[in-house]
């Protein structure tokens, strides 16, 4: 673990050592996996304009989100299921992120509960959000997150119904006997048993609540005082329509594109969203971050900050909760290195012309 030297290697380690049912879970996306490759590749096609001479010898990370002040835009994306890739699951995570200074999402489908994430000591947490046909159970939910500390709910609106993830059908995925949706504990749903087809799909597509629209939202700020993220954005319009609905932010994400393929990559899309907020509320993006030059790129298009997921399930289960600290610390240095190197001191300093797109790239004329 020691000669580990970048984020990206986690993912090798955790394929030897988890099943191959788990790991596909984890690494798997919807379909032909197009959006899946290019939620990485598209990063690859953004450079940078890095400015000179511009005494970067104190470097500030720190950011307020929400109102909450963390030690760096980087946070921790909502993973199901987490004691598949570890033992001590979400719990592990919770402690790293809380370590680092920065914010932990919590899945609604956890294999730790609310109250036990919570109780893993201090820490800046959002709890995210399914909204299930069973309204009681949402409300109670949402009550738990706010009675156990949580300060927003990041609310998933890309999910009316499972993406066809083939892998997962071609394991017939089941959450491993000894492990529960510890969220749902007391409901009848909470395990998932074998079927012929996928068992995710099955259970979401009977608890998922597939009216879910802008009138949900609405309900969600009646039961709540806590600010709500809308997550799975990822056009102009839906965020004139969220910010119409008084939601306190946007993250832009194509769910780890495991839910329709062949939408944009994230770091594709987040520009058109940015542009369409005009700075009334934040917009964060998830999906595809790999490196500390990912956040500085998604920050110079105009984004508040990242969230990561797949890099924490990987670290965890290759190292438990020191696993996900040094994820968390490798992508600060590497981050805290690409603005020294850009010539940006804080991130205010980090602007849309540290980097050119390629749409923007000047084209060579053939004439010459």
């Amino acid at each position: 673990m020691d000669l580990i030297t970048n984020v990206s290697e986690y993912e090798a380690i955790a394929k030897q050592k988890l099943p191959k049912m788990v790991y596909d879970y984890f690494a798997s996306g919807a379909e032909d996996e197009w959006t899946l490759k290019e939620n990485r590749n598209a990063f690859s096609r953004i450079l940078f304009r890095p400015r000179i001479l511009r005494d970067v010898s104190k470097i500030d990370l720190t950011t307020n989100v929400l109102g909450f002040d963390i030690s760096m835009p980087i946070m921790i994306a909502p993973t199901a299921m987490q004691k598949m890739a570890h033992p001590q699951g979400e719990n592990a995570t919770a402690r790293a992120a809380s370590a680092a200074g920065t914010i932990m999402t919590l899945s609604t489908a956890a294999t730790c509960s609310v109250e036990e994430v919570a109780s893993t000591g201090p820490g800046i947490r959002f709890f995210q959000l399914y909204v299930l046909k069973d309204r009681n159970v949402v409300a109670q939910l949402v009550r738990r997150a706010e009675s156990a500390g949580y300060k927003a709910i990041a609310l998933t609106v890309d999910t009316p119904i499972l993406g066809r993830r083939e892998a997962d059908i071609k394991n017939r995925f089941t959450l491993p006997p000894h492990l529960e949706l510890k969220n749902y504990e007391g409901l009848k749903a909470a395990k998932l048993n074998k079927t012929n087809d996928s068992d995710l799909a099955f259970y979401v597509a009977a608890q998922n609540d597939r009216s879910l629209n802008w009138k949900d939202v609405k309900w969600l700020q009646t039961i709540t005082s806590l600010p709500i993220l809308l997550k799975g954005v990822l056009t102009a319009e839906d965020t004139k329509f969220s910010i119409q609905a008084g939601v306190s932010g946007i993250i832009v994400s194509n769910h780890g594109a495991r839910q329709l393929d062949y939408v944009p990559a994230t770091i594709m899309a987040l520009e058109e969203v940015v542009k369409a907020a005009g700075g009334k509320i934040p917009i964060f993006l998830d999906g595809g971050v790999r490196r500390g030059t990912d956040v500085f790129k998604a920050l110079a298009l105009g984004a508040s900050g990242v969230f990561i997921g797949r890099p924490v399930v990987y670290s965890l289960a290759a190292d438990g909760e020191a696993g996900v600290r040094k994820v968390l610390e490798i992508l600060r240095d590497e981050f805290e290195l690409t603005m020294a190197l850009c010539g940006c001191r804080s991130l205010k300093e980090i602007t849309r012309d540290h980097v050119v797109t390629e749409w923007e790239r000047p084209r060579i004329d053939p004439r010459l």
